[in-house]
């Protein structure tokens, strides 16, 4: 059974609709709205993996291990965040987190 490119995006699709909906309607915590990040992340990486695949050229495949750097980072950074402020706060709701100002 072979898989096809349209298939693959599905499943590209698939990712990028749950992360947005993550990221818009969920929104409780700043966790669930870092893992939808890293859905979303994630999707376009599949996207350049699967296109790279597809016109055989690696440049695709150089694009999403960057991609994966970034997310890699950017989930470090806000773990870091998320724990100095649920020291401080005792909460990481993005209803206390939008309510700081300064």
């Amino acid at each position: 059974m072979e898989v096809t490119l349209s298939q693959l995006l599905h499943l590209s699709i698939a990712l990028l609709i749950i992360s947005l909906w993550g990221l818009f309607v969920i929104r409780k915590n700043l966790i669930s709205v870092l893992i939808a990040l890293e859905l979303l992340l994630l999707s376009a990486s599949l996207n350049y993996i699967f296109f790279s695949i597809f016109l055989d050229d690696i440049l695709g495949q150089v694009f999403a291990l960057l991609i994966l750097a970034v997310a890699g980072a950017e989930s470090a950074i806000g773990l870091a965040i998320v724990v100095i402020f649920y020291r401080l706060k005792s909460d990481i709701s993005l209803d206390i987190i939008s309510s700081l100002k300064g």
